[in-house]
């Protein structure tokens, strides 16, 4: 009963943040869709919006598949822009839209699923555990950078380019920077103002006296700022200078019967089975995916105010199913995606079942309501994306990592610019070397262990000389095999350095510690609060 109960209260505060994704979810998927399929039309494959549906397909089964199988409590999934040039090279590879070559790529997103399924019964999730907190929160920086200066022409009615195309060269052959050139000569005043509107929506709902009031404090203020916009567009439609319509609203396709919604599946040719393509493209979309989705938990699993743990391993099957099901069904590739998270752990989500909603309500709306998805304007959707992408790059946190010291902020901006310049995964790579390079530089003579013992019934672990973030993944598994009720003795007597990493590492196990009633006590634990140890 008590279970029970547990169900039905957080159901309230899941059913709200599912329906805020949603709205985040909606614009990602489409767009994300047509900048994976522009390419292939720019050398005549396809035509450009022809194929919004297999981004619908991947967000629902992101919502649904993964997250019922997930054990991330924020985490969720869906198609991901760091895919896009993965996804266009192999499709034109296989021979264009016109010639089946989007059937057979759907084949190799299958088999990435089963590799990924592979990959987590090999338990290849500890990779995540090799990542620096300084890279992490340079990914998450840079990916709020970016949201925000990819809406921006957005907000002001320029919508030549989807939403969720985060590389640095556009779809409409513009790139990142020289798109806000362009929107300057084509301000929609209509567009803008309602994006105006709506991130004043958005701010007053933030507020303390929103928040405070038990019914408002329930209605999410992207839902609020949506039906205001809806409104709005509608009291603008007869005035010529200001409408909002066509290309300024949201596109999602309503077939006329069942024939014209079947017709936009595309199933996989298993006769693609024989050509070895298929397996390089399945493998590449395997090892990109499950980088990007480890990356994305990790640092979901940062923002945790609970400080929980996501179980890697279980979280790259669950990818590998959401990847099976999305081939076979005709979608695009899923991970895990940090816009979607941040979204769904800011509208206040207790479980994953939020995670589940989400994929619920895209489902639901696009089969029934494809019409009354298509009023939403897309500034209004800009505004709430812009708003996310704050908060991922808040001044307040970069201060925070400046202060850390020059081994903390340095792999941190490198991460970001290369990210504004190319992508994710290049931004992370280049932000790693980095990060590995000030480590060698500084520590290349010393050496570390963990050495735990028992005496008396408190376990002792002896940290000696240097701890990096290389030894991240072996201290992470040493306090998560503790058993509840016992005592811990952590000794840094011997440290002669701590990383900011162990730092973390250490401070939240204290934090998670109270809810498993380990009691904890550190020796000489002024290091931990040394700021030269982090230099």
């Amino acid at each position: 009963m008590k279970e029970n109960k547990s169900f039905f209260s957080s159901l309230k505060f899941d059913f709200a943040a599912g329906l805020v994704v949603f709205f985040v979810a909606l614009p990602l998927c489409l767009g994300i869709s047509l900048a994976s399929t522009s390419y292939a039309e720019m050398d005549g494959m396809a035509a450009f919006g022809g194929v919004v549906f297999p981004g619908l397909i991947s967000g629902i089964i992101g919502g649904i598949v993964v997250g019922s199988i997930s054990g991330s409590k924020f985490g969720v999934s869906g198609p991901a822009a760091g895919l896009i040039t993965i996804v266009a090279a192999a499709i034109v590879g296989f021979g264009g839209f016109d010639n089946g070559g989007y059937e057979k790529f759907v084949v190799a997103v299958a088999l990435a699923g089963v590799i990924q399924i592979a990959l987590g019964f090999l338990k290849a999730g500890f990779v995540a555990y090799y990542v620096p907190s300084s890279v992490i929160k340079g990914m998450l920086a840079g990916i709020g950078i970016t949201i925000i200066i990819k809406e921006i022409p957005h907000f002001f009615g320029y919508d030549k380019d989807p939403e969720g195309d985060l590389g640095f060269n556009q779809v409409d052959g513009h790139n990142t920077f020289s798109e806000l050139g362009y929107m300057m000569d084509n301000v929609h005043i209509g567009a803008t103002l309602i994006a105006v509107i709506s991130i004043a929506i958005l701010i007053f709902w933030g507020t303390k006296m929103i928040k405070s009031n038990k019914i408002l404090g329930m209605i999410p203020g992207p839902l609020v700022a949506i039906i205001v916009s809806i409104f709005a567009a509608l009291l603008l439609v007869d005035n010529p200078d200001f409408a909002v319509s066509g290309e300024h609203l949201v596109s999602v396709p309503t077939p006329n019967d069942f024939t014209e919604f079947k017709a936009q599946f595309y199933f996989p040719d298993f006769s693609a089975l024989s050509d070895p393509q298929v397996y390089v493209v399945a493998f590449t979309i395997a090892i990109v995916a499950s980088l990007e989705t480890l990356l994305c938990v990790e640092a979901t699993d940062k923002m945790d105010p609970d400080k929980g743990r996501t179980p890697m391993n279980l979280e790259l099957k669950a990818q590998g199913f959401g990847n099976l099901a999305s081939g076979l069904l005709g979608g695009l590739p899923i991970t895990q995606v940090i816009v979607r998270s941040t979204a769904n752990m800011n509208a206040g989500a207790k479980t994953k079942k939020s995670a589940v909603l989400h994929g619920v309500f895209l489902m639901s709306f696009v089969i029934a309501l494809p019409w009354l998805l298509n009023m939403i304007p897309r500034a209004t959707l800009a505004a709430v994306l812009i708003l996310i992408g704050y908060k991922l790059a808040s001044p307040k946190s970069i201060a925070a990592i400046v202060k850390s010291g020059f081994a903390q902020y340095f792999p941190f901006f490198v991460v970001i610019i290369v990210m504004l310049l190319t992508d994710l995964l290049v931004g992370v790579g280049v932000g790693l070397g980095v990060a590995f390079l000030i480590i060698l530089y500084n520590n290349y003579k010393l050496s570390y262990f963990v050495a735990p013992k028992e005496n008396d019934g408190i376990i002792h672990l002896a940290l000696s000389q240097h701890a990096t973030f290389l030894n991240k993944a072996v201290i992470v598994k040493t306090l998560d095999e503790i058993e509840d009720g016992k005592s811990v003795e952590i000794d840094l007597t011997l440290c002669h350095d701590i990383d900011y990493d162990i730092r973390e590492v250490i401070m939240e196990f204290q934090e998670s510690a109270k809810d498993r009633e380990i009691n904890v006590t550190i020796i000489d634990a002024e290091k931990l609060n040394t700021k030269e140890l982090t230099n």
